[in-house]
């Protein structure tokens, strides 16, 4: 216990000095069209989640190098990224190279190769769909916490990994929550926060879906998946937008826009929406093999349903 008062008080002290000096060196972002928040506000303040890893890796006798190399390799990135606005031909080669050393981390096979390079494409879309969903005060910090939650209750069922990994991830996710969870936050993850948060939430995902060998795991992250994924192809097929230019489509921009959820409202319906389907994951995780294809599949198809659903009753409503 010790220890986690420590590093509380260390994520914490981190975090107000960050937000003093982001204010110096005027790191901040400022609204538009397409924004959803109305004040200019500190961006950058997820830094504290891969600082949490790094000291992880340091208290735990240099535990999971790769990982931690390769979270701190896209966290500089995201952070320059927050600063000027990379190009993505410079940011998309670093995510390929952070995800191999994630994959090199979890040990899997090369063999087959197409496998391989599916669950690096994989993780790329895992680490960008965490960055794109990052648009209210709250949703990044509570919806991972909902996310890493479930994970450690698995890893309490299993011991895969040490159970500090994602108690030092949650400490940093409650601080950040103290400046984000608010109607007018003090600071934003940005790209550095979703990104760092996003890689570690792919480690952990694929790391006990390839132990534990079951594809049920991959829905921890199905709320997100469902919004990120419909609206990529409704933005492909229905509009004439490019897919990487920034848009008020996701489902949760509209519940803030068009109706009268609040931002922290609609994040934690979010994160509660997610929690449910993780206590289904936890309970049916050891069943058949041929169980969880169709229970992975039916929530699936739950889910593009209730988006369709939803998203043509949303766009009824004049904003």
């Amino acid at each position: 216990m010790k220890i986690y008062i420590i590093i509380t008080i260390l994520l914490g002290v981190l975090s107000y000095t960050y937000l003093k000096l982001a204010i110096k060196f005027n790191i901040i972002d400022k609204p538009n069209q397409r924004s959803s928040h109305t004040k200019i506000t500190v961006r950058g303040g997820g830094i504290i989640f891969p600082i949490a890893i790094l000291l992880f890796y340091v208290i735990h006798n240099f535990t999971f190098p790769y990982l931690t190399l390769g979270i701190f390799l896209i966290a500089i990135v995201s952070f320059l990224d927050d600063i000027y606005t990379l190009s993505s031909k410079i940011r998309f080669p670093f995510q390929f190279i952070a995800v191999f050393l994630i994959l090199l981390e979890i040990g899997l096979p090369y063999s087959p190769i197409y496998m391989y390079c599916t669950a690096i494409l994989f993780g790329v879309g895992i680490i960008n769909m965490f960055n794109f969903m990052d648009g209210i005060n709250g949703i990044t910090g509570l919806y991972s916490l909902s996310v890493l939650l479930g994970f450690y209750f698995l890893n309490e069922n299993e011991q895969l990994l040490q159970s500090d990994l994602i108690i030092y991830s949650i400490i940093a996710l409650l601080i950040f929550g103290f400046y984000n969870f608010r109607t007018k936050a003090l600071f934003f993850a940005g790209d550095i926060g979703s990104i760092a948060i996003g890689a570690l939430v792919f480690f952990m995902g694929l790391y006990f879906m390839y132990y534990l060998e079951s594809p049920l795991i991959l829905l921890f992250v199905i709320v997100y998946g469902a919004d990120a994924g419909n609206t990529l192809l409704y933005r492909k097929f229905f509009t004439q937008e490019s897919i990487f230019e920034a848009h008020r489509h996701h489902i949760y921009q509209k519940l803030v826009d068009k109706t009268r959820f609040t931002h922290l409202q609609v994040s934690f319906l979010y994160a509660i929406l997610q929690f449910g389907i993780s206590l289904i994951i936890l309970k049916t995780y050891k069943l058949s093999l041929e169980f969880q294809w169709l229970l992975f599949f039916g929530l699936i198809l739950v889910f593009i349903i209730a988006y369709v659903i939803i998203f043509k009753k949303l766009q009824k409503i004049v904003g």
